[in-house]
């Protein structure tokens, strides 16, 4: 076992009835499971066999504390801090740190949507926490099985079957600490059948501390149920996030996720995504603009276990200085799943020489009758599309910006909220003019 993840785990032996005492009996009846699953883990390390570019051994080295006790730590109130998008309405949470807390806007996502505290939900929605909660997440995975270990709540979005959100959901995670703080984050969202929902997760950083988040999501989406995930990082330098989402999908079912890292300092997402019911449709995407020394890596895989249905990835990435990224994709088709269309691909503009970029997309098949396909590209800026631009009177850095705007493009129109796609091509736009591409609207007080 490493070192690194046996501080934590010896953490959890010695404060076992405290993290139980401030947590509820739906994620303590699972704990003794994750503890037995991590005896002798390995993290994995940069340059292994498995294709690693992130050493989850060193990530996790540091000595993060951990919020045992529930203590409010944050600074912050609902009402100091605001991330709005122009035009666009929505439901809005938070989580300061790892604790939930509602706002002014809270509860107006449809009188029978439920968006709450795993603490709440062990009172008010039992039976679904009781059935979903550790039903999709595998504890193979060491980061998934330290989450179930140590995470004490939760935010749970609960939409019942024919029933859509009025309004986006929204939840805002803000780390705001004076220490150097492990925040355990766990987030459970359950569409039963014919449901729809669209959900907005945002990350932000207060201040220059160091933080962890060790965040785990699982989704689960019934039949002909409709989904809109997004997630936009927008933290420090001083931020590192693991982070691993878990997704089922019944027949007929219809899912986008959408991972966007605009600032960060070291991130890992890992998404996998099992599409157990015929007729459904899938959309992975994600785009990542580094800078300076930031690290983004992506690991996903999309299993098809049913016929007939149809998923596209896209992973587009734009690094500069010291940055380095990386994609590790496969899409996997199970024995007797024919009719399956599916694509994956990344696309990376590497733009110094420093900067670095690790790729490798896979398909595996195991049945007839498909239509699967897969690429990887990495390069430059087309040079001859500079040299043109420069000669109709652009200067080379606007061209550049110019082109690396089109190359985000398709990811960008993915999005099917119209006001956030605006949003994001601002902040792209921002980002790539060098600024930190923080929402304007957001009052982060040092």
């Amino acid at each position: 076992m490493n070192n690194s993840l046996k501080q934590y785990i010896e953490l959890y032996d010695s404060n076992r009835d405290a993290i139980n005492l401030r947590s509820v009996q739906h994620l303590n009846a699972l704990r003794e499971t994750a503890r037995k699953a991590l005896d002798g883990v390995l993290l994995p390390r940069k340059g292994s066999d498995d294709y690693e570019a992130t050493d989850l051994n060193a990530v996790l080295a540091p000595d993060y504390g951990v919020n045992i006790n529930r203590v409010d730590l944050s600074r912050e109130s609902t009402t100091q801090f605001r991330c709005e998008v122009p035009n666009l309405s929505t439901c809005l949470y938070y989580v300061f740190n790892d604790t939930f807390k509602l706002s002014a806007t809270a509860g107006q996502s449809g009188d029978k949507v439920g968006v709450m505290s795993f603490s709440e939900a062990a009172h008010r929605l039992p039976l679904v926490l009781s059935k979903y909660y550790g039903s999709v997440a595998q504890l193979s995975n060491a980061c998934t099985a330290l989450n179930t270990l140590l995470a004490q709540d939760g935010v749970l979005i609960y939409v019942p079957k024919g029933v859509a959100t009025t309004k986006p959901v929204q939840l805002i995670n803000v780390f705001d600490a004076n220490a150097r703080l492990m925040a355990v984050r766990r987030m459970l969202i359950v569409l039963e059948d014919d449901a729809q929902a669209q959900v907005l997760v945002c990350d932000h950083t207060k201040g220059d501390q160091q933080y962890l988040s060790l965040e785990t999501v699982e989704v689960i989406v019934g039949r002909n149920a409709h989904l809109d995930y997004y997630h936009m990082e927008e933290s420090g330098m001083g931020t590192t996030r693991l982070s691993q989402l878990w997704a089922r999908q019944d027949e007929g079912s219809n899912v986008l996720v959408d991972g966007i890292t605009l600032t960060n300092g070291y991130t890992r997402n890992d998404f996998r995504i099992d599409v157990d019911g015929a007729h459904s449709t899938t959309q992975l995407l994600g785009m990542a603009i580094g800078s300076g020394n930031q690290h983004v890596d992506n690991h996903t895989l999309i299993n098809h276990n049913a016929p007939q249905c149809q998923s596209n990835e896209m992973f587009k990435y734009v690094l500069n200085d010291q940055a380095i990224g990386a994609f590790a994709g496969k899409i996997l088709v199970k024995p007797n799943c024919p009719k399956i269309d599916a694509y994956q691909g990344n696309r990376n503009i590497v733009a110094s020489p420093e900067a670095k970029m690790y790729t490798k997309p896979q398909l595996e098949i195991y049945t007839d009758d498909v239509k699967c396909s897969h690429g990887s590209t990495v390069g430059q800026l087309d040079q001859e599309a500079l040299f043109y631009m420069q000669t109709r009177g652009i200067s080379l850095p606007v061209a550049q910006k110019l082109l690396m705007q089109a190359f985000m493009s398709d990811v960008i129109d993915g999005v099917r909220l119209a006001s956030l796609k605006d949003r994001l091509r601002h902040l792209v736009e921002m980002r790539l003019s060098g600024d930190d591409a923080m929402c304007k609207s957001c009052n982060l007080k040092q």
